[in-house]
């Protein structure tokens, strides 16, 4: 976590997000469970009333126009994790998070194109029954993450 005596960092965000509202909740959930940022790629943040706590005075927001851009500024050395229902993807309950991370989630409608997913170093999936909203879907990811270093 951040600003914790806990070593590394991790990052969340949205490809081509459906709807603003799930910024503003991601930006919550992000704050609350110690994220360093969060990205948008091909859209951009407007405040939104589910982000109550003002998350945007304490976290960053970083917008990249295009995937391209995005991966061209990511943190060296910082592993890039796809969460997405796709073959061969890791489920969330057998995962270890690495050190530092980056998590990058698709759009409900859409999720995350081929060419973002053999990008990424990991999938990983939560088992469910059917699609979740991704700011869910990134608070469930973010709480496991914060779950298993403190059992470490």
């Amino acid at each position: 976590m951040v600003g914790s005596q806990e070593r590394g960092y991790f990052g969340i965000g949205i490809y081509h997000v459906k709807n603003g509202i799930n910024i503003g909740g991601l930006w919550r959930h992000s704050q609350a469970f110690g994220a360093a940022f969060i990205f948008t790629i091909g859209r951009r943040y407007k405040k939104q009333a589910s982000d109550t706590i003002k998350s945007i005075r304490h976290i960053p927001l970083f917008h990249f126009p295009t995937s391209d851009d995005f991966l061209a500024h990511r943190p060296h050395n910082c592993v890039l994790i796809g969460v997405e229902i796709a073959k061969g993807s890791i489920p969330l309950p057998q995962f270890e998070h690495p050190e530092r991370a980056i998590y990058l989630l698709g759009a409900e409608d859409h999720g995350l194109p081929d060419r973002i997913i053999k990008k990424c170093n990991t999938i990983i999936e939560i088992p469910t029954l059917y699609c979740l909203n991704v700011a869910t879907t990134g608070g469930i990811v973010m709480y496991d993450r914060m779950a298993k270093r403190k059992e470490e």
